[in-house]
């Protein structure tokens, strides 16, 4: 039987905030380091549904726009995260987290540290354009950041998979908006 493993490169490499969405623990057997070829990782998202309000640099912001990680199609790059095996359930709670991603089926550009999912299928979610539009505008306009929770939780989900990983994840090219203590509204 083929199975569905979904590869994370920001916060679905934190069992914490995977398993919060999926509604199960995330068991070690249900995880394989992997690395996926020819895209790189980017501070590029912006989010359809978070804003919040912060200060930073002696600018109040309000309702600003809440950016989190994206790849891109980048040929001579790779990135670092895990592959989780999720039921066809699982996907659909994570399709409704990514919403502003599209899937994208990526089962023959992913090397795994393991064989694990050999013969399974391998997707992940990538930034729509409309998200990296909003982005970018925001970003323009000095009312995009980074909360810095979820700057942590990536970082440390990556420090937990040891090896050269938090490094691999360090070289994530610097983001052009700050980090800051966001106070967070959701809308629509």
């Amino acid at each position: 039987m083929n199975e569905t493993w979904v590869f994370g490169y920001g916060s679905l490499v934190s069992p914490v905030s995977l398993a919060s969405t999926i509604g199960r623990p995330i068991e070690s057997h249900d995880v394989v380091v992997t690395h996926l070829m020819g895209y790189g990782r980017r501070w590029n998202y912006g989010s359809m549904h978070l804003r919040g309000d912060w200060h930073h640099d002696g600018v109040t912001v309000r309702q600003g726009l809440v950016v989190s990680l994206g790849i891109v199609v980048a040929d001579d790059e790779e990135c670092n995260g895990v592959a989780v095996r999720v039921s066809d359930d699982e996907l659909a709670k994570l399709d409704w987290r990514e919403r502003d991603y599209e899937r994208t089926d990526v089962t023959d550009v992913v090397i795994a540290e393991s064989t694990a999912f050999a013969g399974d299928r391998i997707v992940t979610y990538v930034p729509r354009s409309s998200a990296i539009e909003r982005y970018e505008q925001a970003r323009d306009q000095r009312r995009a950041a980074i909360r810095r929770s979820y700057w942590n939780l990536v970082d440390e989900a990556f420090a937990e998979l040891g090896g050269d990983h938090p490094e691999r994840y360090a070289a994530t090219p610097a983001p052009d908006v700050p980090v800051a203590d966001i106070s967070l509204s959701i809308i629509g």
